[in-house]
C-alpha cells in the first residue's frame, strides 16, 4: 500500500508492503506529519516555533517535542564543530535542517510499533526504509542530477537505513555556514549521505553541505556513514565505501 500527500511544503510518500498493512496505518503517519508541520513550520504564524521566534512562548514552556529538538540541535552543533546551527544570523530559530529527518524516523518507528517491517517513508527526498521492498530486494533510491533534477545520476541500494540529500539546486541558498553567515555556499551543489537512519543522515548532510568541499571528508570520518558529493563544476566525489551501496557493486569513477 502506497500513498503520497503534500505536507510540510513537500511531497511525503509512505509505502508499506507487509501484507497486514491497513489504510488507517498510513493515515496515522500522515496525521503525525501534519502535527509536525503545525508545531515546527516557520511559515505558520500560529506554530509553536513561530511563537517562540515572536517571543510569545519561552522554551521551558514549550512542548516536550520542541524541547527535544532544541536539545538535539545543540548536540548536533557540538558534533559538527558549529557547522550546524538552528539559530539564524537574524536571531530567529529554524530547526528544519533537523526536524525533517527526525520526523521521518519517528513516523517509521510508528509503523514498526504496529508490527510493520517492510516500509519506505520519504519526505522531500529524505528517506527511511525498513526491510526489503515488494520485489524482495533492498530498496533502490535514486540520486538526482543537481543540474537537471529530472535525471537520476546514481542509484543506491539500502535496507534498514536512511538517506538524505542537502543542496541548493531545488530551494536555493537555504543552508548557510554559521561561521560565515553572509557568504554564499557555491563550492558544492549537493551532498547525499547514507546513515544508520534518516535522522542521522539528514543532520550530518546539512552540516557537511555547509562545510563546502570539506564536507565529504567530514562524512568519511564518521563511522557508519557514506556520502556522494557533486561540486559546482559537476565533479562527483565519494567516501571510501560508498560504492558498496551501488547495486551489483558497480565501480564508480572518482
Amino acid at each position: 500500500m502506497k500513498s503520497t500527500r503534500m505536507l510540510m511544503g513537500m511531497p511525503i510518500t509512505v509505502e508499506v508492503v507487509d501484507v497486514s498493512v491497513t489504510a488507517q496505518a498510513l493515515e496515522n503517519v500522515f496525521a503525525y506529519f501534519t502535527s509536525v508541520e503545525e508545531r515546527f513550520s516557520t511559515y505558520k504564524e500560529g506554530s509553536e516555533i513561530s511563537r517562540i521566534n515572536a517571543g510569545l512562548l519561552q522554551l521551558p514552556d514549550a512542548s516536550a517535542d520542541m524541547r527535544a529538538v532544541f536539545a538535539l540541535a545543540e548536540e548536533t552543533k557540538q558534533l559538527t564543530l558549529g557547522y550546524f546551527d538552528i539559530r539564524r544570523s537574524d536571531g530567529t530559530i529554524d530547526p528544519s535542517g533537523l526536524v525533517k529527518g527526525w520526523a521521518i524516523l519517528r513516523a517509521a518507528r510508528m509503523l514498526e510499533r504496529e508490527g510493520f517491517r517492510r516500509y519506505y517513508v520519504e519526505a522531500g527526498g529524505d528517506i527511511q526504509v525498513g526491510g526489503r521492498s515488494a520485489d524482495g530486494d533492498a530498496w533502490r533510491v535514486g540520486i538526482r542530477n543537481p543540474f537537471a533534477p529530472e535525471q537520476i545520476i546514481k542509484i543506491v541500494s539500502i535496507h534498514d537505513r536512511g538517506i538524505a540529500t542537502s543542496g541548493t539546486y531545488l530551494r536555493g541558498q537555504h543552508i548557510y555556514n554559521p561561521h560565515d553567515p553572509h557568504a554564499s555556499l557555491t563550492e558544492t551543489v549537493s551532498i547525499t549521505v547514507i546513515g544508520p537512519d534518516v535522522y542521522e543522515a539528514d543532520r550530518f548532510a546539512t552540516a557537511a553541505f555547509a562545510m563546502g568541499r570539506d564536507g565529504i571528508r567530514f562524512i568519511e570520518r564518521l563511522p557508519g556513514f557514506e556520502a556522494y558529493m557533486i561540486d559546482a563544476a559537476g565533479i562527483a566525489s565519494m567516501t571510501s565505501d560508498f560504492p558498496s551501496f551501488v547495486p551489483d557493486h558497480v565501480a564508480i569513477a572518482r
